[in-house]
């Protein structure tokens, strides 16, 4: 692209390539219950959706608690395991943001694990179900969010910002 092109694409908003479809490996900083940090590079975990951390869940028995404060710290217990994470890329958001799929040191599926924990849902608008029997299993069990009432994170969101939720 010819620097005047670029120029123009920045000026106008307009998407350009993500820059690399490599792996990001490195100490993951958890920013949320599903978006980390590494080496600066902010990555959305793909296919889920975390409480946001100032989200109540109830606990199943008649209080709440802060599941996305919750749903980050566990996150981060699980990251601290087996370091460090690789993170493969999937397509970069409209905040540009690194979308992924993660993965600890041991191989362990960072995505998955959060479904299966119940410290996120899966998104299947962008997931295509592919954490479907995750999320079965951890409502059975009632793990995380599934022991108590809960809002949708997306739903959770839109109303927080009173519009039409998105999920």
């Amino acid at each position: 692209m010819k620097p005047s092109s670029l120029l123009l694409a920045i000026a106008m908003g307009v998407a350009l390539p993500a820059r690399s479809a490599d792996p990001v490996l490195g100490r993951a900083t958890v920013i949320d219950g599903d978006t980390l940090e590494i080496s600066g590079e902010r990555i959305r975990l793909h296919g889920v959706d975390a409480p946001e951390s100032w989200q109540a869940c109830g606990d199943g028995d008649g209080g709440t608690y802060r599941c996305g404060r919750q749903a980050a710290l566990e996150l981060d217990r699980f990251l601290a395991a087996s370091r460090p994470t690789r993170c493969e890329f999937v397509e970069r958001d409209r905040y540009r943001r690194v979308v992924s799929v993660c993965f600890r040191a041991d191989g362990r599926d960072v995505n998955r694990w959060l479904v299966e924990s119940g410290n996120a849902v899966d998104w299947e608008r962008y997931s295509k179900g592919a954490y479907a029997d995750a999320q079965e299993l951890a409502r059975a069990r009632g793990a995380g969010i599934w022991r108590g009432e809960f809002q949708l994170p997306c739903r959770a969101r839109a109303k927080r910002a009173a519009r039409e939720p998105s999920c």
